[in-house]
């Protein structure tokens, strides 16, 4: 989800629901510790329960960076084991460490000695000509040995040769099943799931057999999606808000960040999907690509593009 689930994405996604669990986009050890750290960490307080996602391997440069993630209020922070990109394997974490499960439990153990919010681990099955079966219970058993307590897997391979990571978000097979066997060999330990989810239909049925289900894409490019989120999983009796409260509240929150040196097409970005699959929301979608990237832009063109698809 890189490029995606930054910090005005997962505001928009807080109007929608209020306790879903959000996580960044993966940020790199190098990046927090030698980078803009600010740029990378900050994040509004309406975001919690929120999770950070980091991309490393080096047990020093990784538990530096779990401090910086706690110290900065982070909830969580969670280990990538599982994104395939060419400069991802380079540096030698991703999905690539599912060869290397006992690195990545020291960096568990390490990590976990040194904060106290909890440090997960997000996973493929395997990768390559690896036996998933194999590869995945070698990585959960050595991981939960040094303390973790918590795994989201993405239930398909990841081929780190021959596939760009586009193709290995849909081209290796889904093994849903595999993933159900993995929390009935480790009842004791939170079990995630993630791949292809695009429903609460497809939600329900697998909280049958796991503990919990990751959305990634859909709940991107279709947001409100997760407006059935509160009432459906979580007990919570009140309404959902409709598009249009979450639209008033986005741009009073762009406005805000615009008047901090955002960009608009950076805020826009996340909520071209908002009317997904609503009438006209074609119109909506032209507007905002034709005219927030434009200099000077401000939150006038998201409400000229509401004005569009609504008038008759």
């Amino acid at each position: 989800m890189l490029d995606c689930t930054d910090r005005h994405e997962r505001y928009l996604a807080r109007l929608i629901s209020k306790h879903t669990v959000l996580y960044t986009e993966m940020i790199t050890t190098g990046a927090l510790l030698f980078g803009d750290t600010p740029r990378f960490l900050d994040f509004d307080e309406a975001e919690h329960p929120v999770a950070l996602q980091l991309g490393g391997s080096d047990p020093e440069a990784m538990t530096k960076s779990a401090e910086l993630v706690q110290k900065w209020g982070y909830d969580e922070v969670d280990i990538n084991v599982g994104c395939p990109s060419d400069r991802v394997q380079s540096g030698s974490f991703g999905a690539c460490l599912m060869q290397t499960p006992n690195i990545v439990a020291q960096n568990v153990k390490q990590m976990q000695a040194a904060v106290d919010i909890p440090v997960t681990v997000k996973c493929r099955i395997g990768v390559d000509e690896q036996e998933p079966r194999e590869a995945l219970w070698a990585l959960v058993d050595a991981c939960a040995n040094a303390g973790c307590k918590t795994f989201l897997v993405h239930a398909r391979k990841a081929w780190l040769k021959g596939l760009s990571p586009k193709k290995n978000r849909d081209v290796p097979p889904l093994d849903y099943p595999l993933v159900y066997d993995l929390k009935k060999a480790f009842p004791e330990l939170e079990i995630v799931i993630n791949g292809g989810i695009n429903t609460i239909e497809a939600c329900k049925q697998h909280l049958e057999h796991v503990d919990g289900v990751m959305m990634g894409r859909e709940a991107y490019s279709n947001p409100y999606i997760m407006a059935q989120v509160d009432q459906v999983f979580y007990g919570e009796h009140e309404a959902p808000r409709t598009r249009d409260e979450v639209l008033a509240d986005y741009i009073a929150y762009a406005d805000q960040r615009l008047n901090s040196g955002s960009r608009l097409n950076h805020l826009s970005k996340h909520i071209v999907g908002l009317y997904h699959g609503e009438p006209r929301s074609r119109l909506w979608r032209r507007h905002i690509s034709q005219n927030a990237h434009i200099p000077g832009s401000d939150t006038g063109v998201l409400r000229a593009a509401y004005d569009e698809m609504v008038s008759l």
